[in-house]
């Protein structure tokens, strides 16, 4: 096997940059984009890609240098994706805050940011098979609804907040058309993925990272599982899942013997990746590349804590940095913000730790609630908690709030709600 080597006609790379041209080639008369009034074809955004990597040429822009793009889901985001390769630049996306009866390719509602982990690779997917892209400049639910309803928006991604938000939306209609989700960027919520369905959203659940060039993990559906009660199939789909066929395997390991955990669904580890799409290492960063990448082992530390089920489904049960420990015990903040949505007065919930002298860490939970419905006090949604879980878990405080606050792409910040916690008593005050 030594003479068989790899040669230019079997190692030509692979990349999105194919994409655009097959999409052009292929689907050229068909809706690439749509951006308020305006709407382009794949011919018509090829051949605008082309013009604008000759511009970033003709402005100096040379092979292996950065550019640099800040801006909102526009078209001209959209055509940066190809543009930059194509002058032979890398891109760096900066964080900032078609009648389809007559098409037979997918149309996209930008709903994610192109610049969170290039919308989550969806840029290049879209032209992969020749799709419609529906921007959004500013995600609104009345928006959002509008555009699925005018465009037949067949799919789109979300964070679970997005999720939350658009089934609890004021005013909102029944889809009356299937609309699939893909769910990623934190565990979502069972009760959320239940209420999302209701509404008419085939929800799909997927992880994956930066680091891993997008999706790692996901949710693979059985069918049998369709027969199971509405409450069952949340449970399961609130679940990772397993590797991408981009990965070449995924694991739940003790963080100190590496040992891999009991597949039981309750044993925590450290969620680790080894696979073809996981990066070579951080940019001029050493140190952080040595910390998250073991060549003894060779894996890939994800610093998410996690367990691995009997059917060798992975599920998250929070971030390394998320745990609460309290009297020794591991308390998952994902675990008990789960029990507080499933509250039919909760809108947001998260919960972080909270320093205590005896215990070293309390669970404190922040919720918003949904005004429209009424009231519940402190102690009533403490009750809730103490009725469906172990004591040790009970948030002791719970704090109001109008929102939570939140990132440009949808994520509740937690480091500055564990700020707010750790100058607050017990019993914190109602904001």
């Amino acid at each position: 096997m030594d003479e068989l080597k790899p040669s230019p006609p079997n190692s030509s790379p692979l990349t999105p940059l194919g994409f655009l041209d097959r999409a052009a080639t292929i689907y050229g008369d068909s809706t690439s984009i749509i951006y308020n009034e305006t709407s382009y074809t794949w011919s018509q955004t090829h051949r605008r890609c082309l013009q604008l990597a000759s511009s970033l040429v003709s402005l100096g822009i040379k092979k292996g240098q950065v550019v640099s793009v800040l801006a909102p889901n526009v078209p001209p985001m959209y055509e940066l994706h190809f543009a930059v390769p194509m002058s032979g630049a890398v891109l760096n996306t900066i964080n900032t805050r078609l009648d389809s009866r007559t098409v037979s390719q997918p149309v996209y509602l930008w709903t994610i940011p192109m610049f969170l982990r290039n919308g989550w690779s969806f840029a290049w997917a879209m032209a992969a098979v020749g799709g419609t892209n529906v921007c959004l400049r500013k995600v609104e639910m009345a928006t959002i609804y509008d555009k699925i309803n005018n465009h037949h928006v067949t799919h789109m991604c979300g964070a679970p907040i997005v999720l939350n938000m658009l089934s609890n939306a004021t005013n909102f209609k029944m889809l009356n058309h299937s609309v699939h989700i893909l769910a990623g960027g934190s565990p979502p919520p069972t009760v959320v993925l239940s209420r999302a369905e209701s509404v008419g959203f085939k929800v799909d659940h997927g992880y994956g990272l930066t680091e891993t060039g997008g999706l790692a993990v996901s949710c693979a559906w059985k069918r049998e599982w369709n027969q199971l009660p509405i409450s069952e199939r949340a449970r399961l789909k609130a679940r990772q899942g397993v590797r991408t066929i981009g990965m070449t395997e995924v694991n739940v390991v003790d963080p100190e013997t590496k040992v891999s955990v009991t597949q039981d669904g309750l044993s925590l580890g450290e969620i680790v990746l080894r696979g073809g799409s996981i990066m070579l290492g951080y940019l001029k960063d050493s140190i952080g590349t040595t910390k998250c990448m073991d060549n003894k082992h060779g894996w890939f530390y994800t610093g998410d804590v996690g367990v691995m089920h009997p059917d060798g489904y992975i599920e998250i049960k929070d971030r390394s940095k998320d745990v609460i420990i309290s009297g020794g015990e591991n308390v998952s903040s994902v675990e008990v913000e789960s029990v507080l949505y499933s509250h039919p007065l909760v809108n947001e919930a998260a919960v972080v730790a909270q320093p205590d002298e005896f215990w070293g860490e309390t669970p404190f939970a922040f919720v918003s609630l949904k005004p429209e419905l009424g009231r519940v006090t402190e102690k009533e949604i403490i009750e809730y908690c103490r009725d469906r879980m172990p004591h040790y878990m009970v948030p002791k405080s719970v704090v109001y709030k109008d929102e939570l606050p939140k990132t440009s792409t949808g994520k509740i910040q937690k480091f500055v709600l564990r700020d707010m916690a750790k100058t607050m008593g017990r019993g914190g005050a109602k904001l």
